[in-house]
């Protein structure tokens, strides 16, 4: 599996960090499973959050993925971050395109937020940081005030912790619970689902 985790300017940096290393530590523990970190074009480099400073990868455009992941970040702050990429429009463009055409996407915290704009949570189950939960469900998502919620080819956890949640579950899902395990353990991390 294909793991390509969307960076932008203002991601929060846990939200995108920490599952990265649980499907990397995933694919040392035998699981089929790889992750980039990727911008939605070529850049060099992507100011997270609190001011780590990321080289990417590479990008998303022009690239496959079989699992597309957005981090959250900054719609609540007035500087870069989700709400921004949310009024851009170019990110929830591309993701309606990667799911159109049969990539499964998920969201941690906030980035619920493009997943919506992409519309793909309308009508669907789905989760975001505790503080954006109202807009989730203004923007046509049946909430859920789970860690985790996994509606097939879209999933989407809560707030910023939930992304190792997420991963775990993921690499359970496609590679089996003792890898799962596995790589908690190596994480020194107590699974929440």
């Amino acid at each position: 599996m294909n793991v390509k985790l969307l960076l932008f300017e203002g991601f929060d940096e846990l939200d995108a960090v920490g599952p990265y290393e649980v499907f990397q530590l995933a694919g040392r523990y035998g699981c089929d499973m790889s992750a980039e970190l990727v911008t939605l074009t070529p850049t060099d480099r992507v100011v997270a959050r609190s001011g780590m400073r990321i080289e990417p990868h590479g990008a998303l455009e022009g690239s496959e993925a079989d699992f597309v992941v957005v981090p959250g970040g900054g719609w609540n702050d007035d500087g870069p971050g989700v709400r921004v990429e949310y009024d851009r429009g170019e990110i929830p463009d591309v993701l309606a395109r990667f799911h159109a055409e049969r990539t499964a996407v998920a969201s941690v915290c906030t980035g619920a937020l493009l997943l919506a704009k992409a519309g793909l949570l309308d009508g669907r189950p789905a989760t975001t940081h505790h503080t954006a939960l109202e807009d989730l469900r203004e923007m046509g998502a049946d909430v859920v005030e789970d860690r985790v919620v996994d509606d097939g080819d879209v999933l989407t956890a809560g707030g910023i912790t939930s992304g190792f949640d997420l991963a775990l579950h993921v690499v359970a899902r496609e590679c089996g619970e003792s890898v799962a395990e596995s790589v908690a353990r190596e994480l020194e991390y107590e699974r929440a689902i």
